[in-house]
């Protein structure tokens, strides 16, 4: 019953104090909540282990070729079939990729993710059909009728949750397919946006060849198996595959032991996680201090509160009181405040991270795992207790044990407090002001790389006015012996949709700048010799129209742009990026006439044009080195013909981006082929944006982490300058009496107040430069001793705590010096 005595009595001194009550407990709170926050995230993504049974044994099974200089080299067909059959280390191994299918025949054209695995990838992952089965090997053989799997929320959508839908078929890329299973609810492939339906892969074995880097791959590794184990059993199964099946035409065996390819196995979970890890550590980090910060500010306050009891704590001791139930009952106070403001932060923590988890930020992976938990409840508990600990620490020692003589002569007159009295919330303001100039220059750095990258040229103009769609014309309506009518229909639509009011022009290309698809491959140069065991470099690979680079914005270096007749009359021309020809040919103009092709039994191909470098993979990365190809070529990577019948549209029109401008588009594409569904529109704009989303995702946290700190540092400079006003009221008064000037008065204060600033921004200064260095693989073409930064924050520090100071130092000179001692 003591204990509930006690609490009663806490909560009625804190119902008192209402202001000094609320401001506690919101700062509490808000350090709390935004360290629930982020270790919620931290948590979600990084700490807990995949939602797969024994996930410790999932593997991703990469490959890297230091021959060619690619450190993530995916899963080729040939070495699937051969590490499933004949390796021993691993349970089984699953292949996947995804897709983008259009179903057709019921209503309206659909446009939906899909995902292409083999019969052991989801098994693997421990799924248990909702409905139905799952993949078997003989759904997974090339010739077998084809089937597909439902995801639960797409069978619930389109069929709703009708059981009979097992055994019906449907239309898939113009092809009959059969529904076989329904996925269960709350499945989830890995971090891949939710696919609607799963195709098996259905590799024909007999007319597979080497290459074909294009898929991804996990495994599963059998009991006791290490993962240097399950890498070396990889390494001597690759030269039995590269053995085993023959080159594709036009390449020689040879060129895959010269990549010098081995294994690159790594845990699953790293392939889902990626490197988001140096980013949330940062933020972890720079919260905390939020954290430090917020407790240095409340423990200020109660040093102040615990001073005006500084009278009853000694006539308490005076009493007999025993040091160690004063210093409990102070305790147990900080502990109320604690608990109370920690349990207001994690009533905050739950509705930012709902917010955060709708919001879906992209470059986040796990987001559907994301949330409150026991091990967040855990933290935020611990938490509570750090924070009652550290906030009730100052008080309890400086005034647990105040001897009776000191503070019941202190209840009478004083001309002024000691400066022991003073040291406790002096170095508060420093810590505070230290820790707030470290993450403000965090975020200020985080400025500069967010200004850095908005000032590349991304070789492209004008994004939000470029609208793209994605168009796949399957080969049940063209087959491929008839080639030249994909690109006639093509070119069909691409002059309807030039006759749209308010369209300025248009043109297709197998991808668009940063959209996320790529092909890749070696390209021969005729005039470069290449030396023993010498593999030419990976070029980025894209199939155009003409009028592409004229519609995104791209300049030409040199040379001219494709033309139709290029494309129709098999004309063997190319346009290679700026960045290929620097490399090979010194300038752009040196590259123009040179010849190019890929494989030994392609013909050589005429450089046309130089084109600036497009950043496809984000203006944070280098631009890849690019070769554009005409959308339809004869005798190209060993194919008689190769055309494109998935390709992307992109329209500049001021009108991009609107559903009335989309509907339009959609009518005109349907007006020459009403059977496929328009995919994935977009904005290059809203492209590039996602680019960026990580760095800006960083920038915002980091700008409110330092905000945060800024404001409850100023608070704290202004609290402490205030109430030392209020207490040296009668040295104020005596002062004056004696002559003191107003504007003497004012500097005395404003000059200890920026003081303590300049202490707490030097110590600042040097936490600052020892620990940025964390952040040096976040920045770009930003020094983490970036000397512009620092000045600039620190003097916006200074003059911030000028302000504070200044405010309350104005009352000193207000004083009436007889009213001041009378007061006494």
């Amino acid at each position: 019953m003591a204990i509930f005595d006690q609490l009663r009595q806490v909560l009625r001194r804190l119902g008192r104090a209402p202001m000094f009550t609320a401001i506690t407990l919101l700062t509490l709170a808000i350090g709390v909540g935004a360290n629930t926050v982020i270790f919620s995230v931290i948590e979600g993504v990084l700490l807990k282990p995949l939602p797969y049974p024994h996930a410790e044994e999932l593997i991703g099974v990469w490959h890297k070729a230091p021959g060619i200089n690619i450190p993530n080299l995916n899963m080729a067909p040939s070495i699937y079939f051969i590490d499933r059959e004949q390796n021993t280390t691993l349970q089984d191994i699953g292949v996947y990729n995804g897709d983008s299918i259009n179903v057709t025949g019921t209503g309206q054209p659909e446009h939906l993710r899909g995902l292409d695995v083999t019969d052991a990838t989801l098994p693997l992952l421990g799924v248990t059909p909702a409905l139905g089965r799952l993949f078997n090997r003989k759904d997974d053989t090339a010739g077998a009728p084809e089937t597909i799997l439902l995801s639960y929320a797409y069978w619930q959508q389109k069929y709703g949750g009708a059981t009979s839908v097992i055994g019906s078929a449907v239309t898939v890329d113009g092809r009959t397919r059969q529904i076989i299973g329904v996925l269960p609810r709350n499945f989830h492939f890995l971090d891949y946006p939710d696919p609607s339906i799963y195709m098996p892969m259905q590799w024909d074995r007999s007319k597979t060849k080497l290459g074909n880097f294009s898929f991804e791959a996990l495994a599963r590794l059998k009991p006791g198996v290490t993962m240097e184990q399950a890498s070396a059993d990889m390494a001597r199964l690759l030269p039995i595959a590269f053995h085993s099946f023959p080159a594709p035409d036009g390449f020689s065996p040879a060129i895959f032991d010269k990549a010098h390819i081995t294994p690159n196995l790594r845990p699953l979970k790293q392939d889902v996680v990626g490197d988001i890890g140096k980013v949330l550590w940062v933020l972890m980090g720079s919260i905390a201090m939020v954290l430090l910060v917020a407790c240095a500010n409340v423990a200020n306050l109660l040093l102040v509160r615990v001073e005006g009891r500084r009278q009853e704590l000694a006539i308490r001791s005076a009493l007999g009181a025993p040091w160690k139930r004063t210093a409990g009952e102070l305790l147990f106070e900080s502990l109320v405040i604690g608990v109370f403001g920690s349990l207001i932060g994690l009533a905050l923590a739950y509705g930012a991270l709902r917010a955060l988890v709708a919001a879906a930020p992209t470059g986040l992976p796990r987001i559907h795992e994301i949330g409150i938990d026991i091990p967040v409840l855990l933290f935020t508990l611990g938490l509570a207790l750090l924070t009652s600990v550290l906030i009730g620490a100052i008080p309890i020692f400086k005034y647990a044990g105040v001897k009776a003589t000191s503070g019941l002569r202190e209840g009478g007159r004083a001309l002024s407090q000691s400066r022991e009295r003073h040291r406790a919330r002096k170095i508060l303001v420093v810590v505070q002001v230290a820790l707030a100039l470290v993450l403000l220059i965090c975020s200020g750095l985080m400025i500069r790389t967010f200004r850095a990258l908005m000032h590349v040229d991304p070789g492209f103009t004008s994004a939000d006015a470029l609208q793209t769609f994605r168009f796949y014309i399957p080969e049940t309506q063209i087959p491929d012996a008839q080639a030249d009518r994909v690109v006639h229909q093509q070119q069909e639509i691409l002059d309807k949709l030039a006759a749209i009011p308010g369209v300025q022009s248009v043109a297709l290309s197998s991808e668009m700048p940063m959209d996320g698809y790529g092909s890749n491959d070696i390209l021969y140069a005729q005039d470069h010799v290449y030396g023993e065991g010498e593999i030419p470099p990976i070029r980025r690979f894209k199939f155009i129209s003409p009028g592409f680079f004229s519609t995104i914005g791209t300049r030409f270096r040199a040379g001219r742009d494709l033309t139709w007749s290029d494309i129709y009359d098999n004309h063997p021309v190319a346009i290679i990026s700026e960045n290929f020809a620097r490399e090979y040919w010194h300038s752009a103009n040196g590259a123009l006439g040179k010849m190019i092709r890929v494989a030994s039994t392609d013909p050589w191909r005429e450089v046309v044009g130089v084109v600036q470098d497009v950043y496809d993979n984000g203006v944070d990365q280098d631009p890849p080195s690019t070769v554009y190809w005409p959308e339809m070529m004869q005798n190209f990577e060993g194919q008689k013909v190769e055309v494109r019948r998935g390709t992307a549209f992109v329209i500049r029109s001021p009108r991009a981006g609107s559903q009335a401008f989309m509907n339009e588009v959609q009518q005109q594409v349907w007006s020459v082929n009403s059977s496929v569904p328009l995919a994935d529109p977009t904005t290059i704009g809203e492209l590039y944006t996602k680019s960026m989303a990580r760095t800006s995702f960083t920038l915002v946290l980091l700008s409110v982490a330092g905000g945060m700190a800024l404001l409850l540092g100023v608070v704290g400079i202004y609290g402490v300058i205030a109430y030392t006003v209020s207490q040296r009221t009668r040295e104020i008064g005596i002062r004056m009496a004696l002559g003191a000037q107003r504007g003497e008065l004012t500097g005395l204060f404003v000059r200890q107040g920026v003081l303590l600033a300049a202490i707490g921004a030097a110590c600042g200064l040097v936490v600052a430069f020892a620990a940025m260095r964390l952040m040096s693989s976040i920045l770009f073409n930003v020094s983490p001793d970036d000397p512009l930064t620092y000045a600039a924050i620190t003097v916006c520090v200074m003059v911030t705590a000028y302000v504070a100071c200044y405010l309350p130092s104005r009352r000193a000179a207000s004083v009436n010096p007889v009213t001041a001692l009378r007061s006494e």
